[in-house]
Order: structure tokens, then C-alpha cells, then sequence
């Protein structure tokens, strides 16, 4: 007798899917490199991005990196939890193909973002670096564990596969980090570079596709509609571009710059770097200053040596070269050394600033602190500090390190300014005065009166020299213009000063202390 069991038939259990066949591993390695490569050109680039609208401080650095990842860590998370639910052959094309599409229409948004971003607080940087930046290092950073789940067809060798295709997506980001930051920046705009990247990022997705499409018609669709996408693309990013917002005539290594002419003085010149004011020259009259800190610094050479009498005269920074241009105008035979670290302004300065090189003026490019080291000692009578990262003194050209070189090139009864900017609680002002007081017997400061009680931000002089200061001379001067500028010395200064931090290269929170929260 049959057991009643027996009567009932069992359906057969469903075939096991098939795993999605590997890449060949150079493919796979490839597309590892270079999809970890462009996530670190687009971290790179974003600093050239964001920084005429926020500048290019400490925070927006800090912002960039943590957005990336940010976008690598979700991008990684994402990748991988659809590589389980789907075939990864099939998403892997889209990803590069939409990741071309987010970085092409990553410049326009950022200039339209920008606009009403800039100048704003943390928030403001950490979204439009959010809008520079999160998108297409998300898609991009969705890749690697695509590939990786290809190529885990041998869970015996698990650890290698997934230790090499680590290993090459780190090396495609150093590498890409090098080139971008040592020839693309300096070599190409933002412009190019980033259309560069997504024009890429689509042909090497059309091209996968097309190839992954031959090995296996069934599972993938053609690419016609890839290609019409990146049509589309190809229109609406160029057309965005060109109406957007441009802060930029000419990009640099280091900056947006852009020369605006005065409307009222007709050989006034205005040069706006990251769209901040940075500089103001007369095309027809080098010896006009416009702004005040600049008239102090004028004050001060004017006092020490009369015009007329030549100067041996350093800046670190040459902006505009509105100081350098006022020296050889007033004092024949002056020779002015002025060391740039952007070669960009050099040659912008020279086609649109009136700046003639020849033997009273010289710029050498370079890094201030680098060069200063190299001068001998006891060479200069003048020494101008005018260097600024957008409106941020550079750390490194801050501290008692730099004041003793600075020192040490200087003469005797050599005297040196240095021009800085800072805001209510004034944190970093009193530091630096500290700080080149630790060096030089003989400090003060300049500064308007209001920006001296807390009530404002504004640009302060420090002059500094181991000889006694012609005090009086220089107070003279200054009430002699027309906006009042208060003179701080001795007694006064120390209160001001208080217990500021000395900077020095071990420990120069310059950033930190700028910050008005």
C-alpha cells in the first residue's frame, strides 16, 4: 500500500542563477583606476571651483576632502548593495555614463549655486563644495565594488582579488591627484578639465557597453538611448556654461582673477582675485594709492626714506604690484624684488596692470617662504608682507619662523610691514602682532579706529624694526589723509596684544583663529 505522500508530486526546485560573468582583469583593472582616478581630478578641481565664491581657506579644503568622502563612502555602499540585487554587467556603463552627465553639469551649477552661496558661513561652503563635488564621486565610487563582485568567481581567492583591485583604485587616485594638481591645474581651466572628464567618462561608458553587448546581446540593451543621453549632455552642459555666471577672466594656478576698469578714474584699475578685491592701480599715475593700507605702506617708505632716496626693497606678494609700481615712481633707482607665487598674476600684471619688469623691478615666482631663505642676509632696507590666500595670510608666512628670516634680511634700521586682514574678536591680528614682536624690538600697528575696538573688520599694518620707529613722522602722515587711522605702540600695543598666541611652524592655527563664531 502506497503511503498517501507518495500520490503528491514535488515541483522541481528552480535552477540556481548563474553568477554574471568576470571582466577580463586588465578591463577590470582599468576601469578600477580610472573610475578612482576621476573622483580625486573632480576633488581637485572643485578647490578652483568653489573658491571665488567661499575662498580658499582651511574649511573649504577641509570641506572638499570630507565631502569626497562622503561620496566615496555612500558611493562604495551603493555599488555594492546593487551588485547583489543586479547583474553588475549591466550597471556598470550607467554608472560611468551618469557620472559624465553629473560632471558635466557640475560647473554651471556651481556658478549659478555660487552666486547666492557666496561669501556665506560653514553651511554655505559645505553645500555648494556638496554641489561641486557629491554627485558624480558618489556614481563614480559605485564602480569598484561592481567589478568586484565580477570578479569574485572563486571564493578561494577572495583576499587577492579583492586586495589588487583595491591597490589599483588607490594608485589610480594618486596618480590622478599628481597630475591634476601638478600639470592639469596649472596647464588647463576648470572649463576644460571638467568637460574633459565627462566627455571621457561617456566614451568609456559607450565604449563598455558596446563591448559588454557583444559578449552578451541578451542580457544588455543597445546604447542608442546611452548615446542620445549623451547628446542631450553634451547640448545642456555647453548651453549652461555659456549662460552661467562666469567669476573668472582669467584662471590661474591659484586664483580667478579679473581686472575691472574704474568707472570714475579713467586709468583706475581694480583686480579681483576669487572675486574679492586684491589690488587698485592708475595705469597713469603710479603714485596714486586708492586704498588705505596701501597709503600706510606709502606713509612708512615715505618717512624712512625720503622720495627720491632709493630703497632696496623685498615684497612677499605682488598682487597687483600697486606698491612696488609707487616705490620706482617716487624713488629712481629703487630695485624692487617681488616674489609671486602665481606666475599667472605676473603675466596678468604685465598685460593689464602697467607692470614693466626691468632693473628697478623684478618678480621672481615662487614661494615667499622658500625664497626669503635663499636672500642674504642683511640686503634689504624694506620689507613688504603683502601675501594672501584670498583673505587669509598663508599659515606658513605667519610665524616666528618667517619673522626671524624676515629679520635676518632686513638691515640694520631696515624696516618691515605687513599688511593683514581680520575680524571681530581679532584673534588672529593680536597673534601675528605677537608673533613678529617675539623678533623685532620695536612693533606697531595701523589700523582705523573702529577696527581696533572689535566693531569691525578691516586691514591692519604691522611695522616692525629692531631700530626705534619714527613714530611721530609716520603720525604725522597719517592725519594727513583723509580717513582716519589710529597708531598703536608701546603700552597700548601690549594691552592690545594681551595673551595672544605666538604662531610658529609647529603650531599655526591661522584658519581657527580667523573664524568670527
Amino acid at each position: 500500500m502506497n503511503s498517501p505522500s507518495s500520490d503528491v508530486s514535488v515541483p522541481p526546485a528552480p535552477p540556481e542563477p548563474q553568477a554574471a560573468r568576470a571582466l577580463p582583469n586588465g578591463l577590470a583593472a582599468f576601469l578600477v583606476f580610472y573610475a578612482s582616478g576621476a573622483v580625486l581630478v573632480l576633488e581637485t578641481a572643485a578647490l578652483r571651483l568653489v573658491g571665488p565664491y567661499v575662498g580658499v581657506t582651511l574649511q573649504v579644503t577641509s570641506s572638499v576632502i570630507g565631502i569626497a568622502l562622503a561620496a566615496i563612502a555612500y558611493g562604495a555602499w551603493a555599488g555594492g548593495w546593487l551588485a547583489d540585487r543586479r547583474n553588475p554587467r549591466i550597471l556598470l556603463a550607467p554608472a560611468l555614463v551618469l557620472a559624465g552627465i553629473a560632471t558635466a553639469i557640475t560647473l554651471p551649477a556651481v556658478r549659478y549655486a555660487g552666486e547666492v552661496l557666496r561669501g556665506g558661513a560653514a553651511s554655505a561652503i559645505l553645500l555648494l563644495v556638496a554641489v561641486a563635488v557629491f554627485a558624480p564621486a558618489m556614481l563614480l565610487s559605485a564602480v569598484t565594488p561592481l567589478v568586484v563582485k565580477l570578479q569574485l568567481a572563486d571564493l578561494r581567492r577572495t583576499g587577492q582579488v579583492v586586495g589588487r583591485l583595491s591597490s589599483i583604485g588607490t594608485l589610480g587616485a594618486v596618480t590622478a591627484t599628481l597630475v591634476t594638481g601638478f600639470v592639469l591645474v596649472a596647464a588647463l581651466p576648470s572649463t576644460v578639465i571638467l568637460f574633459g572628464l565627462a566627455g571621457s567618462l561617456g566614451i568609456v561608458g559607450v565604449g563598455l557597453w558596446v563591448y559588454l553587448r557583444r559578449q552578451d546581446r541578451a542580457a544588455l540593451p543597445g546604447p542608442a538611448r546611452l548615446k542620445s543621453a549623451l547628446a542631450a549632455l553634451g547640448l545642456i552642459g555647453a548651453g549652461l556654461t555659456v549662460i552661467a555666471p562666469n567669476p573668472c577672466d582669467v584662471e590661474t594656478a591659484y586664483h580667478c582673477a579679473r581686472v575691472e576698469a574704474d568707472a570714475v578714474r579713467p586709468g583706475g584699475r581694480t583686480l579681483l582675485l576669487n572675486s574679492a578685491q586684491h589690488s587698485y592701480v592708475d595705469l597713469a599715475d603710479p603714485t596714486h594709492l586708492e586704498y588705505a593700507y596701501t597709503r600706510w605702506i606709502g606713509a612708512v617708505a615715505d618717512v624712512i626714506a625720503p622720495p627720491g632716496q632709493r630703497l632696496d626693497a623685498l615684497h612677499l606678494g605682488g598682487g597687483g604690484f600697486t606698491v612696488p609700481r609707487y616705490l620706482t615712481a617716487t624713488r629712481a633707482g629703487t630695485d624692487n624684488l617681488v616674489f609671486e607665487i602665481d606666475g599667472g598674476l605676473v603675466e596678468l600684471g604685465e598685460r593689464q596692470l602697467g607692470v614693466t619688469q626691468g632693473p628697478d623691478l623684478r618678480a621672481v615666482v615662487g614661494d615667499a617662504r622658500i625664497l626669503v631663505a635663499a636672500e642674504a642676509t642683511d640686503s634689504r632696507d624694506f620689507v613688504v608682507g603683502d601675501a594672501f590666500g584670498h583673505l587669509v595670510v598663508p599659515w606658513h608666512l605667519a610665524t616666528r619662523e618667517m619673522a626671524a628670516e624676515i629679520r635676518r634680511v632686513a638691515r640694520p634700521g631696515g624696516v618691515y610691514v605687513q599688511n593683514v586682514i581680520d575680524y571681530p574678536p581679532l584673534r588672529f591680528i593680536t597673534s601675528e602682532v605677537a608673533t613678529v614682536a617675539a623678533e623685532f624690538r620695536h612693533v606697531a600697528v595701523i589700523a582705523p579706529p573702529e577696527a581696533l575696538a572689535g566693531a569691525r573688520g578691516a586691514n591692519f599694518l604691522i611695522v616692525a624694526s629692531d631700530a626705534p620707529l619714527p613714530l611721530a613722522a609716520v603720525r604725522a602722515r597719517l592725519d594727513a589723509d583723509n580717513e582716519p587711522a589710529s597708531l598703536l605702540s608701546g603700552g597700548d600695543l601690549t594691552d592690545f596684544i594681551g595673551a595672544a598666541l605666538v604662531l610658529t611652524d609647529d603650531y599655526a592655527p591661522v584658519d581657527q583663529l580667523l573664524a568670527t563664531a
